[in-house]
């Protein structure tokens, strides 16, 4: 005899199916938002060097304050007010964008601008990601407490199955025409013209396209994994006896 109505097993099912590849993705995103993958990345052999001569000790350290920015509470003069090394200043290409004509700052106008729309959709996103994650987890909850092993078992492989479809499309995307994905995304979360910058800003210096390229990839591998991981626990854990 059923514990749960048959309205609410497929609800949870439909909840599983739609929110794993979400927060596998997510969940990868979050990983990628530590001071570990800057030290991977920069240590990698042909990652590209600053052409302006800033130290890799000099852009670990600038990286992980803008990463930092990213998840703290600090408004946008706490990143504003970081500075050049001594002795440094910007390129002069890019000493007009500073309105201010502080060229020592590590970040320009533009850049700043860039970095506050980058942590309003940051925190909008690990919002998804909490709110999927538990939702997800008390739809699993819900459905093993209820003894609902195969509609269980069914949603974790179907959820698995999407997060890999569409990764594997993603993934194949982005090793085709990395540019051309980067291009999109951007335009999908950002307004037009808030995005480019100059090769010598520093967010460019920072994080050049290469990096970017490998922190998609980690992402959209990271979560076909695990996604694979969750399909085999579903189809040997659940096994119908």
């Amino acid at each position: 005899m059923r514990t749960m109505p048959a309205w609410l097993i497929v609800i949870c099912r439909l909840i599983i199916i739609v929110l794993i590849p979400v927060v596998l993705v997510l969940t990868n995103v979050r990983l990628l938002m530590t001071h570990t993958f800057p030290d991977i990345e920069y240590s990698l052999p042909g990652f590209p060097a600053d052409a302006y001569g800033i130290t890799t000790a000099d852009r670990l350290k600038y990286s992980k304050l803008s990463i930092d920015y990213l998840l703290n509470n600090q408004p946008i003069a706490w990143l504003a007010a970081l500075r050049f090394p001594e002795g440094v200043t910007a390129p002069a290409e890019s000493c007009p964008a500073y309105l201010d004509g502080d060229c020592n700052r590590f970040y320009n106008d533009r850049e700043l601008k860039h970095m506050l729309d980058v942590k309003i959709v940051t925190t909008w996103a690990l919002r998804l990601w909490a709110v999927g994650g538990i939702l997800t987890l008390l739809a699993v909850a819900g459905l093993y407490g209820a003894g609902e092993r195969e509609a269980l078992r069914g949603g974790l492989l179907s959820g698995s199955a999407l997060t890999i479809v569409i990764l594997l499309v993603l993934v194949f995307f982005i090793l085709a025409s990395f540019g051309t994905f980067f291009t999109q995304f951007h335009q999908v979360f950002f307004e037009d013209n808030t995005w480019t910058f100059l090769w010598s800003d520093s967010l460019i210096r920072l994080f050049p396209m290469r990096f970017w390229q490998d922190a998609f990839l980690f992402v959209g591998g990271g979560a076909i994994l695990e996604a694979l991981l969750f399909a085999a626990v579903a189809w040997w854990g659940l096994k119908p006896h």
